[in-house]
């Protein structure tokens, strides 16, 4: 075993090791939830006519992202190609955080889901999809007589 340079302070390694453990296996939510490290990040809300989904792609051409609905399953999917410049020998990375590749977003909705009443925007890196709710699932006022 190696001796390092730098004394260490072993609460401090315990609370680091403990961070590690519970962002491994996810026995603490996070600012995004209990789904962190899924690309794209979703908002998922609702109101009594719609359920709203707010996926959060910025640099996406949108010809590249599909949304499909199947029994009430919600599928957002597509790719990030790669912006760095790359095959040129004079260019070095030296860090790279920006996610590339293919990505895929399953979300469960309600049973009172229509469907046909579904649109999809993409509009400044943040792709909006709302699903409309069945007629006969609103909320609505009985009047007493």
């Amino acid at each position: 075993m190696y001796r390092s340079l730098f004394p260490r302070d072993l609460f401090a390694e315990m609370d680091r090791l403990t961070r590690d453990m519970q962002q491994a296996f996810e026995l603490t939510p996070a600012i995004r939830g209990f789904a962190r490290g899924g690309y794209p990040a979703l908002n998922v809300g609702s109101t009594p006519t719609a359920v709203e989904i707010y996926a959060f792609a910025p640099g996406i051409d949108p010809a590249q992202v599909e949304v499909n609905l199947d029994r009430g399953v919600l599928t957002i999917a597509g790719e990030r190609r790669a912006t760095t410049p790359e095959g040129d020998a004079k260019t070095t990375l030296h860090v790279n955080e920006r996610f590339t590749g293919r990505f895929r977003r399953v979300i469960s909705l309600p049973d009172d889901i229509d469907a046909n009443g579904v649109t999809a925007d993409y509009r400044d890196g943040v792709l909006h999809v709302s699903v409309k709710r069945r007629e006969s699932a609103q909320p609505r006022r009985i009047e007493v007589q």
